[in-house]
């Protein structure tokens, strides 16, 4: 028996729930080809001749803006990531990581700088010292920042 080594096990329930389908609503967060994605539209069509009403789901992805688009059945569930934002103060930048500082004084620099236009505009005001948070998204074990606040 000594021999087994049990490495903590995760079963990924707190990373999605489910809902059902007719209950999701525009500007929430649905499961869609495997990304997280905010809701963007959403249309029902009428119960056909076999039953179900549909809904047509599109959906952009939190973390790459990318479009999705799904149908399911109204009386279906869908998973629905777990989504959390967390503000922290950027008090570095080394080889294109951030490094940052929660509420409570803790820190970590784990977190790339992102691509595009976010990550030029927080190096230019790391550069001219200013003084902002970022906003860091969480859904799927996957995190980012998503945002910029200028802290005065």
């Amino acid at each position: 028996m000594a021999d087994l080594d049990f490495q903590t096990g995760d079963s990924g329930a707190s990373t999605t729930f489910p809902m059902q389908c007719s209950a999701l609503r525009k500007n929430g967060h649905v499961l869609l080809k495997g990304r997280p994605c905010k809701i963007v539209e959403m249309t029902t069509s009428k119960t056909g001749k076999h039953g179900h009403a549909k809904v047509h789901l599109t959906g952009l992805d939190i973390f790459t803006q990318k479009k999705y688009e799904d149908i399911c059945p109204s009386t279906h569930n869908m998973d629905v990531p777990n989504v959390t934002r967390k503000e922290y103060e950027v008090i570095g930048l080394t080889d294109g990581y951030l490094s940052l500082m929660d509420d409570n004084g803790g820190t970590r620099e784990d977190l790339k700088v992102p691509d595009g236009d976010m990550g030029k505009e927080i190096e230019t005001k790391y550069k001219n010292g200013d003084n902002f948070m970022v906003s860091v998204t969480k859904a799927l074990n996957e995190e980012q920042v998503t945002g910029i606040k200028s802290s005065s």
